[in-house]
């Protein structure tokens, strides 16, 4: 029987095709600015690292569904942080990171090659990738309307965006969700940025606003790595409608996908302490608005980029013209074309660098 191979579904990691352009980068006689990944550099709070500690010493495996404690400080931060009521404490599903749970979701969720999966126009490269794991099709679009009479199985929406840092106001979220109710679908909406708004109001899908209290058939995903520096615990969860989280738990208590116990006590520290987060938020504002501004000098149109962590400028040129022009002075972004179609003339530009290092480029942009 010949050999099926899973990897020759799925593109090339993108971030290898920038080798060239980091290493010019890199050759700058004040080192590189690496401003093309959203990898968080700031320390994790004491708090949390405490937590993590607490329970180092316990030796038993722990449980899928995750702590009745942790489950109950993702509802209660959810309310705090974002208005979001009327979830039930069973479900709550902690995930092994975001990407994870992304990349992993149209599988657990029973697509295949008769099924659709609607990703944004830009969109984080996971979406598709999970919807190739899965054998499904796959089309871009964010006005659903396009789609015609076409039926989807699951549609992804990610507010604020990555890359673009576009935020969906209330009114496109309830489109989207009556649409996807007309045609059976299940909306998955990554919220991993929703903690991180700098120009305008980001809302969860759960939000009453969006969703009338009626979580069905809605999957809200939220991740610990940007807001709490969490990137290195794979600290994440979902939450929403109850049969669905009962759905995606089954599958994986029998894969073995659980969350360390060590990882599950610091996440709910986190969970519950809105002030590490809060001094996290002011550290990317001022960074954003000291970024912005010496892009915007260079040259650079910056469009969107309400939220989030990533500034989505362009020159108007190719975007891998503008990573070279950048690369000459020491910087490494990531080319829109990254993200889709559409971003073939912009260029993601990362939050996630030091004070020293954001100071850095925005004098080299300004010399």
């Amino acid at each position: 029987m010949a050999r099926i191979s899973v990897a020759a579904r799925l593109p090339d990691f993108p971030w290898d095709s920038l080798s060239a352009a980091k290493e010019k980068a890199a050759s700058h006689p004040d080192g590189i600015v690496n401003l093309s990944v959203g990898t968080p550099v700031d320390p994790v709070a004491q708090i949390i690292q405490d937590a993590l500690v607490s329970v180092s010493d316990q030796p038993g495996y722990p449980t899928t569904i995750g702590t009745a404690a942790l489950r109950t400080a993702a509802i209660d931060a959810l309310a705090r942080r974002y208005g979001v009521t009327g979830i039930d404490v069973d479900a709550v599903l902690p995930a092994i990171g975001t990407k994870e749970m992304i990349a992993w979701l149209p599988t657990l969720l029973g697509l295949g090659k008769d099924d659709l999966v609607v990703i944004p126009e830009l969109a984080y490269p996971t979406y598709e990738v999970g919807a190739l794991l899965a054998g499904a099709r796959i089309t871009r679009a964010d006005g659903l309307n396009r789609l015609g009479p076409e039926n989807a199985s699951l549609v992804f929406v990610n507010s604020p965006s990555n890359p673009t840092g576009k935020v969906l106001p209330v009114d496109h979220l309830r489109k989207v969700v009556a649409w996807a109710r007309e045609r059976g679908a299940v909306v998955v909406s990554d919220e991993c940025y929703l903690g991180l708004t700098w120009e305008a109001e980001a809302v969860s899908i759960l939000d009453p606003r969006v969703s009338d209290g009626d979580h069905t058939d809605l999957l809200a995903v939220h991740s610990l790595s940007k807001t709490s520096n969490l990137a290195s615990y794979r600290a994440g969860f979902v939450t929403g409608d109850p049969v669905l989280v009962n759905d995606l738990l089954e599958v994986r208590k029998h894969a073995g996908m659980m969350v360390p116990l060590p990882i599950q006590a610091a996440m709910t520290v986190a969970l519950g302490d809105d002030e590490h987060e809060n001094v996290q938020r002011e550290r990317y504002r001022a960074r954003r608005t000291e970024l912005k501004s010496a892009i915007e000098k260079a040259g650079f149109t910056v469009d969107h980029s309400e939220a989030g962590l990533y500034l989505w400028a362009t020159r108007g040129e190719p975007c891998r013209d503008t990573v070279d022009w950048l690369a000459e002075r020491g910087i490494l972004a990531a080319p829109g074309e990254f993200y889709g179609p559409g971003g073939s003339q912009h260029v993601r530009i990362a939050l996630t660098a030091t004070d020293e290092r954001i100071h850095a480029a925005a004098q080299r942009l300004s010399s």
